[in-house]
């Protein structure tokens, strides 16, 4: 038998200082709690909170107060098992379900939908303080609830899509039926794209989806996409007529396209998260179609659903992923990623 390999002093780390300030630093391998594994990550994908940490010290309302790694899309392998005996043995791949769901201070919420709870942390999220380190490290200690054991069918490669296509499989869930349905996807990045694939599978009989640059909107054709939309063309969105709209561009424009496309008594699944405080939205026309508008937000056990769907190939997001980096290369890769109209999901290989 082949002796495992040593697990060093020190691992690579991609940390936010501040923002404008992204590094990759050298960081001491954290000693694992009772009820946490070691695990040596192998794919990171770059998800806008992300970018926003980088670019501006915050993501919405999580303001940056201290440097943090970032990443929450990321896969791997157990290097070192939890001492109280629970998750994954030695060696078992794993997908990461980066939510810590708690009660936090006793606000209510449905307890059958976890991802609500008022002190649910994420990885690499600064919501609070001190944060809650990302796993865009070499070697990260994680709670042993948020491991996915990965089927042999699915590479880690593939599986590097796991977190974001379950953010889209929860988009789609709150959407309902779409069998025989005609829908909209506003905005064609990674989780619009997610969506689209998903939709596809859950039976859409035509999907729409609008962007402002040709190189996502050739990636949705790819997917699958029945037509393609320019985001400034009003007229036809407006025309579209969709049973269920998905805004995932995060913009407020992106919501008045989804209330424009979507057809009288339809649904507005809102999954782009916009910025934080008032926003304008076409709030008459909403009234006056009855549309109904839903928010979606991250995602609960749909990680399991996900992890079959892509293991039976039942789930095709191939092209969504559109550039690869090594880890040592993340400044580079986080540069590429800000430019949607070049680049789709963008991974960094650990």
């Amino acid at each position: 038998m082949t002796a495992p390999t040593p697990i060093p002093t020190h691992t690579l780390a991609v940390v936010a200082h501040a923002a404008g300030d992204l590094r990759v630093d050298n960081l001491p391998v954290p000693a694992p709690a009772p009820s946490e594994a070691l695990v040596e990550i192998a794919w990171g994908g770059i998800c806008g909170s992300d970018l926003h940490y980088w670019q501006h010290g915050a993501a919405g309302e999580s303001i940056l107060k201290a440097p943090m790694p970032l990443g929450h899309e990321v896969v791997g392998t157990v290097v070192q098992p939890a001492s109280d005996g629970t998750g994954p043995a030695l060696g078992t791949r794993v997908a990461v379900h980066p939510a810590t769901p708690a009660p936090g201070d006793g606000t209510r919420y449905p307890e059958n939908r976890p991802n609500l709870s008022p002190g649910c942390t994420y990885l690499g999220s600064a919501a609070r303080f001190p944060h809650t380190d990302g796993a865009f490290s070499k070697y990260v200690a994680l709670p042993t609830h948020m491991l996915r054991p990965l089927p042999d069918a699915l590479s880690l490669r593939d599986a590097a899509l796991v977190e974001p296509a379950s953010v889209a499989w929860h988009a789609v869930s709150r959407a309902g039926d779409l069998a025989g349905k005609r829908v909209l996807v506003v905005g064609a990045g990674p989780i619009g794209l997610l969506i689209l694939a998903v939709a596809k599978r859950a039976g859409a009989a035509e999907i729409i989806v609008t962007d402002m640059f040709d190189a996502p909107l050739a990636n949705a054709m790819n997917l699958g996409a029945t037509r393609t939309l320019q985001a400034t063309d009003a007229e036809a969105i407006a025309a579209a007529d969709a049973d269920v709209a998905f805004e995932s561009s995060g913009s407020s424009r992106g919501l008045a396209s989804a209330v424009r496309g979507a057809a009288r008594g339809g649904r507005v699944v809102m999954v782009g998260l916009l910025p934080s405080g008032e926003q304008p939205a076409l709030v008459s026309l909403a009234i006056t179609r009855e549309l109904e508008l839903v928010g979606s937000f991250r995602f609960n056990a749909e990680i399991d659903d996900v992890i079959s769907a892509l293991a039976d190939k039942s789930l095709n997001v191939a092209s969504v992923v559109t550039h690869e980096f090594p880890a040592d290369d993340a400044l580079e890769a986080f540069a590429l990623a800000r430019d949607s109209s070049v680049s789709g999901k963008v991974l960094l290989r650990f």
